[in-house]
């Protein structure tokens, strides 16, 4: 990036550049400039041609400056870096600025600063004394937000400034990066979580099966396969060589469930129901993921995340840490839905068995929570983290309404482990309260399909 004058070329463009220079004049570069043309006024008038001079010089001074700046050619480029691109809410990432002088010529006095939303903090400056010939500077500063969401970094700017002070030109790089702030992950307490889908077993080793063990049912023997593998009873039963057949890997499934209607939520802010419900949807995929299940992520408009395949993702190692990743930034930019009810996501799961559902929810009328009760018969376990608005409203201490605690009655009673969410409290509590809740009250079994509630 060239910094300062431009290439020779037509006297238009040598005037408007000009123009430009002469824009930049500073307060000082201004203040000299009118000093300069009221004292050659004076001198004139007065017949002083002493005063004469002394008003020519203040005059000249800061055009020559301007001219000078503008004739500068400066050649550099400038790099940014995030560390890392992707933070949680209420924590710190840092940006690297990289400055480098391309250019034969060393530069005069630069002001770096870099654009940043206010959510993140001030603007950072930098001043730059002197870089010279093929040099680098590399500067850096700290970006906040509790807020969640995607903010651009960017354009950097270059800011020319003559020895005197008085010229200033702004020079801007076209480039940006993102940074994507995360809802906030808490870390869960590990729970005995099965009541599965039926077909997925009876406990997490099976469910997972991720080595896999021998399947009961041999099949005829084909070249290549291992002469270890060769079931020897059946094949002395049906007269030809077979082999034990390897099971399938299967994984237990988990679908958690985001209430992001208008209607559901009041208030905004890192601390509001709504960013409570998001931070636990984050934390619940998490520790699902973290655990070896499947995980899809639904939200009441019937959506998921996407790319997302019909099972929800699965993975160990860099597979699992990019489907989180992937998740996380669908959360940090999702919003308030138009919608009013919870049909949709009904309708996305009836498909079948849905193995755990996980439901963060926000205040429910009686049809909706009729909707939410009848999801429990698509899984093969339930569990429901309820949000009472007017509660949250109110701050902290602050009891459930009734119509609050009519709803997660209502939700218990369809075989819900279900449990109403005070202001301000402490997910992995409440995730250890799911358990209690679940091993007192003993398995509420649903109609048809399902089993269980908790493990």
């Amino acid at each position: 990036m060239a910094l300062g004058g431009s290439p020779a070329g037509p006297a238009e463009d040598e005037k408007g550049g000009m123009r430009t220079a002469l824009a930049g004049l500073t307060t000082r570069g201004r203040s000299f400039l009118a000093a300069g043309v009221a004292a050659a006024v004076c001198a004139y008038v007065l017949g002083q041609s002493d005063l004469l001079r002394v008003g020519l010089l203040l005059a000249v001074l800061p055009l020559v400056c301007a001219t000078v700046l503008f004739r500068t050619r400066y050649r550099v480029a400038g790099s940014r870096r995030l560390s890392p691109a992707r933070v949680s809410a209420g924590s710190e990432a840092r940006v690297h600025l990289r400055m480098d002088n391309v250019s034969r010529l060393p530069t005069g006095l630069l002001m770096l600063q870099d654009r940043v939303p206010y959510v993140l903090g001030p603007r950072p400056r930098f001043v730059l004394d002197r870089v010279e010939a093929g040099g680098r500077r590399e500067v850096s500063y700290r970006v906040r937000s509790d807020l969640r969401g995607r903010y651009p970094l960017g354009p950097l700017q270059l800011r020319l400034t003559d020895p005197f002070g008085m010229c200033e030109l702004t020079r801007s790089f076209s480039t940006y990066d993102m940074l994507t702030v995360i809802p906030r992950v808490t870390a869960l307490p590990p729970v005995r979580l099965t009541g599965e889908a039926k077909g997925y077993g009876e406990g997490r080793n099976r469910s997972l099966a991720l080595a896999g063990e021998d399947d009961v049912i041999p099949r005829g023997y084909r070249h290549g396969d291992d002469l270890r593998r060769v079931h020897w009873r059946s094949t002395a039963r049906y007269g030809e060589l077979m082999v034990r057949r390897e099971e399938q890997p299967q994984r237990a499934r988990c679908t958690v469930l985001l209430d992001t209607r208008g209607v559901g939520f009041r208030g905004a802010g890192p601390d509001s129901a709504f960013e409570w419900a998001v931070s636990g949807t984050a934390s619940a995929l998490v520790h699902m993921l973290e655990r070896g299940f499947s995980v899809r992520l639904l939200t009441d408009a019937g959506t998921s995340v996407p790319g997302e395949g019909s099972d929800g993702f699965a993975g160990s190692g860099q597979e699992s840490a990019d489907a989180a990743g992937l998740m996380m930034d669908t959360l940090a930019v999702i919003d308030h839905s138009d919608g009013a009810g919870l049909s949709r996501a009904y309708d996305v799961l009836r498909g079948g068995n849905e193995g755990l559902l996980v439901a963060f929810l926000g205040d429910l009328a009686e049809e909706q929570a009729a909707v939410v009760a009848k999801m429990r018969q698509r899984s093969g376990s339930a569990v429901a983290f309820v949000l009472d608005s007017a509660a949250w409203a109110q701050g902290q201490g602050a009891l459930p309404s009734e119509a609050g605690d009519a709803r997660v009655r209502m939700l218990r009673q369809a075989g819900w482990t279900a449990l109403a969410v005070p202001p301000g409290a402490d997910l992995a509590d409440l995730w250890r309260q799911a358990d209690h809740a679940r091993t007192s009250a003993g398995p509420a079994p649903a109609a048809g399909t399902t089993t269980g509630g908790w493990a």
